[in-house]
């Protein structure tokens, strides 16, 4: 049986989070008491929907480190850029780690390899979108 690549690693981790009712709930806790800055941007936000977005959100950088084209990863760009919600790139290291602490928590399967992997999947999405700022 060959190994899982990075992506698939993750895609197969993220389905196990997913199955926690309460993954992206704490995610976003743990991201908003990162920073006040951070939590002062979500201050009108609504969350259900916010988690629902992130949700895709996080499969379509899955998908993009699979090989599908990054269109919505351009969109996400856009509107995250100084002219949109105007999320300041440094954040997303804090995201990262924010996802990483969830992910810690939820996947019943982790392994420190899977945060490599998972640092590693997420980087070029992310490169994508902060690269729209």
């Amino acid at each position: 049986m060959r190994p899982l690549s990075d992506a698939d690693a993750v895609f197969q981790s993220y389905g196990r989070c997913c199955r926690s009712e309460r993954f992206f709930e704490d995610f976003y806790t743990h991201f908003m008491g990162s920073s006040e800055a951070i939590r002062a941007k979500f201050v009108d936000t609504d969350m259900p929907a916010q988690r629902h977005l992130l949700r895709a959100g996080l499969l379509w950088l899955i998908m993009y480190a699979r090989g599908a084209p990054g269109g919505k990863l351009r969109d996400l760009g856009k509107s995250h850029s100084r002219g949109g919600y105007d999320i300041h790139p440094s954040w997303y290291g804090l995201w990262l780690d924010a996802l990483m602490t969830t992910i810690r928590s939820h996947d019943p399967e982790y392994v420190p390899e899977l945060e490599r992997q998972w640092r590693a999947v997420m980087q070029g999405g992310i490169d994508v979108i902060s690269g729209a700022y």
